[in-house]
């Protein structure tokens, strides 16, 4: 099986490039974000490969960060998504965005990604829930638990009123508590959520 691949960047489309390692070229699968990344063609790049193996092909899907590889892992665990759809989400979420909305049940955004639909969504987000956080979150701030600590809860509810999205609101909630310490007042964490929602 193929990990990891180290070569020349021969060409790109939007959604795959070749890589020349010493005169063989292969096929890579990647994200839009991954595809962006990758620099000029006949530039170096190091791509994190997973291998997936069927009756008919043997498909390899490129990622700049380990991270994102394990999201793909992961999605790819839920019934109906392949690795075209697990590639079409990490397109539109990176891994620390994407945890976020699962823990946040934010379907709407992952809804936002090419040939997922609410249905779809809703079962990712339902799957996933409780398994993404370690893997994809790496140094963003960790995330709070709506059904807990009450300050939190009620600091995710009055941003919501407010009009932000889940995800959204999850994360600056998070950054606000990761600043003030785990037993913040609900009016600090509401006040430092809005601040850093406006960088």
């Amino acid at each position: 099986m193929i990990a990891r691949l180290k070569g020349l960047l021969d060409s790109s489309t939007a959604d795959a490039c070749v890589i020349d390692v010493n005169g063989v070229g292969y096929l890579v699968s990647a994200s839009a974000r991954t595809l962006d990344r990758l620099g000029p063609i006949g530039g170096a790049v190091a791509l994190h490969i997973e291998t997936q193996v069927r009756e008919d092909a043997i498909q390899l899907f490129g990622f700049l960060s380990e991270a994102e590889r394990d999201s793909f892992r992961l999605l790819t665990t839920v019934q109906g998504v392949g690795g075209r759809v697990a590639l079409a989400i990490l397109s539109v979420l990176g891994p620390d965005e994407l945890a976020h909305a699962i823990a946040a049940a934010d379907t709407a955004s992952i809804a936002r990604a090419n040939g997922v639909g609410p249905k779809l969504a809703a079962r990712i987000a339902n799957e996933l829930k409780g398994k993404f956080g370690a893997v994809a979150l790496g140094t963003a701030a960790p995330l709070p638990v709506a059904g807990g600590r009450s300050a939190v809860a009620d600091a995710l509810s009055a941003l919501a009123g407010l009009g932000f999205r889940p995800m959204d609101a999850s994360r600056a909630v998070a950054e606000a508590q990761a600043e003030l310490g785990e037993g913040a007042a609900v009016g600090e964490l509401i006040r430092v959520a809005l601040k850093k929602s406006v960088r």
